[in-house]
């Protein structure tokens, strides 16, 4: 198996981890914040389906040998300014699969000289469309590991918030 295949693998199970990490999650679960300023479950699946789209943006700018620096993005501004908690998860999902998707046939084209062409990121670093590729795959997994903080949080929050109302009714 080439590398390109490994890495197309990995990039395209990104999805099916992410709805296996969610499944079976009740809105006030999925909507549920440790504290206002951090993120709930549907708020990093909105973030992923944005880095989708800005990833989907340098791969393309790299294949089109334009000479501009890649661009970055504000991710907490674009999770707030878009009220993301008050969105759907299997909306944020379904973008993120059908980017996922729509990337992999044009990756699937490329031949291995262009999974080597590189662009310059806001960090001034050059970066390879295979960089790219496996840097989403390492982002997306470690937004699996705060998903499964928050999942934790949301039931231990649960938890406490039923042993209260049981100790009132108690009384």
């Amino acid at each position: 198996m080439s590398s390109v295949s490994v890495e197309l693998d990995g990039y395209l199970n990104t999805h099916g981890q992410l709805v296996q990490a969610v499944e079976g999650l009740s809105e006030e679960q999925l909507r549920w914040k440790a504290e206002p300023s951090s993120w709930s479950v549907t708020e990093v699946l909105a973030h992923l389906a944005d880095h989708s789209i800005v990833v989907s943006f340098r791969i393309r700018d790299i294949l089109a040998d334009t000479k501009v620096q890649l661009p970055a993005f504000e991710q907490d501004a674009w999770v707030s300014g878009q009220h993301s908690n008050q969105g759907q998860a299997a909306d944020s999902l379904e973008l993120f699969r059908s980017l996922l998707q729509y990337n992999s046939l044009l990756l699937g084209r490329l031949s291995p000289a262009e999974w080597e062409k590189s662009g310059i990121n806001f960090k001034g670093e050059t970066v390879r469309i295979t960089d790219i590729v496996r840097g989403f795959t390492a982002h997306v997994e470690r937004h699996l590991a705060q998903i499964e903080r928050v999942k934790r949080g949301a039931e231990a929050a649960q938890t406490t918030q039923a042993t209260e109302a049981s100790q009132q009714a108690a009384l």
